[in-house]
């Protein structure tokens, strides 16, 4: 009992989404004193030969709207879905959704020049997983109520109509985000049905 207790409280207290956001905010104040953007943007045509810069992009924003946005939403969606699934399952998917944001910008522009850094695919990820983990949740999309699978559909929706809008916002790796926040969250829920119903046949 003691042990499945301690198993359920490692699984309800998140970290790793506070952990991210504090590390990306003082990244983020680092800007200011280093170049840490020459260092450590994503770049896809220097991609094969710097292949860190898929995962340091991540932690890096381009503005203070860009972080407090960001960051509010892994606050209100990381949280959530850290306590069902775990940190690390969500570590997991931060960096992979996140990676993939990057794959998806370089495979669409292999020789590109112009940079891209935030941890937007990596939190499209944990709103797409946690829309297949909880699609009746209730989240407010500006000040209209509707479900988190409904809101999920909307968000793809615009992020791929906005891939044929020139703008400063990579939608691709919005998309691939939401891709693999999906396909882990399916993975997810398959697996669970699979021990419900070994415990049922017990």
């Amino acid at each position: 009992m003691d042990g499945m207790t301690g198993r359920f409280f490692r699984m309800q207290i998140p970290k790793w989404t506070f952990i991210f956001i504090a590390v990306c905010t003082a990244i983020f104040f680092l800007e200011f004193a280093l170049p840490l953007f020459e260092w450590f943007e994503f770049v896809p045509s220097l991609a094969y030969s710097e292949p860190w810069r898929f995962v340091t992009a991540i932690f890096l924003h381009a503005g203070l709207d860009h972080l407090f946005f960001n960051m509010l939403a892994l606050l209100m969606f990381g949280l959530y879905l850290e306590s069902i699934i775990g940190y690390k399952r969500f570590v997991l998917l931060f960096f992979t959704a996140g990676i993939a944001g990057n794959v998806a910008y370089l495979l669409l522009a292999p020789e590109g020049t112009i940079p891209a850094v935030g941890a937007s695919g990596a939190i499209y990820g944990i709103m797409a997983m946690l829309a297949v983990m909880r699609p009746s949740l209730i989240v407010y999309v500006g000040y209209i109520p509707m479900p988190m699978i409904l809101a999920a559909v909307l968000w793809t929706i615009l992020e791929f109509a906005g891939m044929f809008v020139p703008s400063s916002i990579a939608h691709e790796a919005h998309l691939a985000g939401i891709i693999i926040g999906v396909a882990y969250g399916w993975l997810r829920r398959k697996r669970r049905a699979k021990e419900k119903l070994l415990v049922v046949r017990f």
